[in-house]
């Protein structure tokens, strides 16, 4: 099913042989936003028939997954996995679906974005936002290296990373990234596969909502984070799957 979906995404890649990966600190020195605490991040494959869950993340990074260079198409892609804003899917809304991507020319990145906690950050409902909008900027600022074409940058994210992908794709004249070399923040595309979108009461997931903004939030709030409500002209192309 995940091929089928690729190949309507980008019919004109072709399939090749995917290179080794590399996992790299999303941020040097200083996380920002982030309040001092001890990491507790921990892995669990026990109830999920060997795919990796991840819990409690505190130390973002970026997985890296780049294509031969002779069979790269120039298109990049950051992966956002889901989990409720209270894990992470790395495993197969994740790596399995980099690795698919390599097959096709692509570039992936899988983001492992901090997950809201008040004990670890100033502003638990940044803190992924954050995240997402350092991670197609790490992208577009190493596009030569990583043979990516600029203009191809999108954004992936699937269940409550497809929430994230989609703030990512709406709030991009919102900085909440450190950009001082002014980098393009918008995602030439997303693609969002069973997202969380509306945090209004009738259409939420009560789950993904509390976790990232708390159990009583406010009206505007519940707006500012309904992706359907953000939506304008500047908003990028989106393939959607629900």
């Amino acid at each position: 099913m995940l091929r089928y979906i690729l190949l309507l995404i980008l019919p004109v890649m072709i399939i090749s042989g995917s290179s080794a990966q590399t996992v790299i600190p999303l941020y040097e020195g200083k996380i920002p936003n982030s309040i001092d605490a001890a990491d507790m991040e921990k892995s669990d494959t026990s109830k999920t028939n060997g795919r990796i869950g991840i819990q409690k993340v505190s130390n973002p990074t970026l997985r890296i997954y780049l294509p031969a260079k002779e069979k790269a198409t120039g298109a990049a892609v950051v992966i956002c996995p889901g989990g409720g804003y209270s894990g992470l899917a790395i495993t197969h809304e994740g790596y399995d679906v980099a690795a698919e991507f390599n097959k096709m020319g692509v570039a992936a990145f899988v983001l492992k974005y901090r997950l809201p906690s008040d004990r670890i950050m100033a502003s638990k409902e940044t803190g992924p936002l954050q995240d997402a909008q350092e991670a197609i900027k790490m992208v577009r600022k190493h596009a030569k290296e990583w043979n990516i074409d600029v203009n191809k940058v999108g954004i992936m994210g699937f269940s409550a990373g497809g929430h994230l992908a989609s703030t990512a794709g709406t709030h991009f004249t919102t900085t909440v990234a450190e950009n001082k070399d002014n980098i393009n923040l918008r995602p030439d595309f997303m693609m969002l596969i069973y997202p969380v979108i509306s945090f209004s009461d009738s259409l939420m997931h009560k789950g993904t909502r509390d976790n990232l903004l708390g159990q009583t939030p406010s009206a505007e709030k519940k707006v500012l984070y309904s992706g359907e409500l953000q939506v304008n002209s500047q908003t990028p192309p989106t393939f959607l799957v629900h």
